[in-house]
This record gives C-alpha cells, sequence and structure tokens, in this order.
C-alpha cells in the first residue's frame, strides 16, 4: 500500500534497518553496476541492495560456467592455446550461458537507472531515518565507520569487511564464497607449498577453473565494503540532521508562539 506525505507516512524511504542489514538508497552511477555484473553476473544486484537476485546469478554464473568450461577455454586462450580453448567448450551448456549474461548486465543497468530516480524523490519527499533496530536476537545500529578499515578487513578475507559493517547476509555470502573458491582452487596448498619454497610444483597443483572466480570475488568485496562505509556515514550525517532540524525547529517554533503571547 502507498503512503502519503499528507498523512505523515512516506511512499519512499531512504533506507531500510532489520537486525542483520541496511539496506540504503543512494546515487549510483549505471555503467559500474553493469561493469561489476559483466565481471561476475550477480555483484551488480549485490551493489544495488538486490541481495536475492544477486545470490540467485551468483550461483547460476558458478553452476553454468563450471559445466561449459567457459574458464577454462579462456585459460587456454591466455596462454596461446587458441585451438585447444575452443575444444574444451560444452556448447550446450554455452547457449544456457550468454542469454543470463547478458540479461544480467542489462538488468544491473537499467535497474540502477530506476533507482536513481526512486533516490530523488525519496530525498525529496525527507522520508524520516529511524537509526537503530534491535530483537531478541540480534541489534543493528547507524554509527560511522572507515571505509578504508572496512575495504582492507575485506581484502585479509572477503566478507570480513561486510561484518565490520553489519551486512551479516552478504558477509557470510562473500566469506563461505572465498573459502569454497580457495578451497576447490588449491590455492591454500599453493600458498604452503611456496612458503615452503618448491614454486614450481605450486602452479602445477592450481585448478585454473576455480581460481579465476577469485579475483572478481577478491575485488568486489573490496569495493562493496568500502562504498558502503562512504554510503552509511552520509547516511548517519543525514539522520543527525533530520533529527536536530525536527528538536531545535520544534523548540524554535514553541519559542516563537511564546513570545507571541
Amino acid at each position: 500500500m502507498e503512503r502519503s506525505p499528507e498523512t505523515g507516512n512516506y511512499r519512499r524511504y531512504l533506507a531500510y534497518f532489520g537486525t542483520l542489514n541496511i539496506n540504503v538508497l543512494h546515487l549510483r552511477k549505471p555503467w559500474v553496476s553493469a561493469w561489476w555484473s559483466a565481471a561476475f553476473p550477480g555483484f551488480g544486484h549485490l551493489l544495488l541492495g538486490n541481495q536475492i537476485k544477486g545470490f540467485i546469478l551468483m550461483l547460476w554464473e558458478i553452476g553454468i560456467n563450471m559445466q561449459s568450461r567457459i574458464n577454462m577455454s579462456m585459460v587456454c586462450s591466455f596462454t596461446g592455446r587458441v585451438d585447444l580453448s575452443k575444444q574444451v567448450l560444452n556448447p550446450r551448456w554455452v547457449l544456457l550461458y550468454i542469454p543470463v549474461y547478458i540479461y544480467a548486465v542489462w538488468d544491473s543497468y537499467r535497474k540502477t537507472i530506476e533507482l536513481n530516480k526512486e533516490c530523488v524523490l525519496a530525498e525529496w519527499e525527507r522520508a524520516p531515518i529511524v537509526p537503530f533496530k534491535m530483537d531478541g536476537m540480534c541489534l543493528n545500529h547507524l554509527d560511522k565507520s572507515s571505509p578504508w578499515l572496512a575495504m582492507a578487513w575485506s581484502m585479509l578475507m572477503p566478507g570480513l569487511g561486510q561484518l565490520y559493517l553489519r551486512r551479516i547476509p552478504i558477509g557470510f555470502l562473500l566469506l563461505a564464497g572465498w573459502i569454497g573458491l580457495m578451497y576447490f582452487s588449491s590455492v591454500a596448498e599453493i600458498v604452503l607449498v611456496t612458503m615452503a619454497g618448491s614454486n614450481a610444483q605450486a602452479w602445477h597443483s592450481i585448478n585454473a577453473q576455480w581460481a579465476l572466480f577469485m579475483p572478481s570475488f577478491y575485488c568486489f568485496a573490496a569495493y562493496e565494503a568500502y562504498v558502503y562505509s562512504v554510503e552509511y556515514n552520509k547516511l548517519f550525517d543525514k539522520a543527525q540532521k533530520q533529527w536536530l532540524e525536527r528538536s531545535y525547529g520544534t523548540l524554535r517554533l514553541s519559542f516563537c508562539r511564546a513570545t507571541e503571547r
């Protein structure tokens, strides 16, 4: 049901506070969302706060990519084995991969434009921000955070920056995803063998099909943590401004009426 500003309610809100997450509207560049969807389908939607669709597209990307062996084909192309790159592809799965990949890029671009319009309208309607949420199991509140610290935690281990910002669902998703990629790509073993001084042996044990997911996954976790820390800080300032305007605006109005009497 739509809510009207005239009755004290609002059709749009700049932020939604849950005990496990804070979802916020803010102006974004459409091409940035599209670029992240191109790097890894689902990332563009996670950046927009559309987490359910983002989670599903991420699972789709990993599942269909593994079946079609697109990453392995890319590795063969990078190493100059063009003929082999064609042979390793599974055309049945590639034909299923392409339409959804294009849709993910297009939809994140389109959705960014629409959410930017909603953000402008929400700012104009001056909907109130309630910076605290608590239930019997958890609590969440809005406070200042360090964008660089959030990014540093996600660079140490993807997902930790999101947990630092109390973005629990996406934080544990990225953390679990990174652990899975580390395990299936054998990167953990490579690090240990490299530290022991056997570099040649280390690189022979890598699983390139899984390892090629890791750069975009790692960079997105750091970028997303930095961006949301910045936006949460802006939201904190807006909430403080609203509270001061309501409190001191009411006192000023009461003082004016008292002086008139």
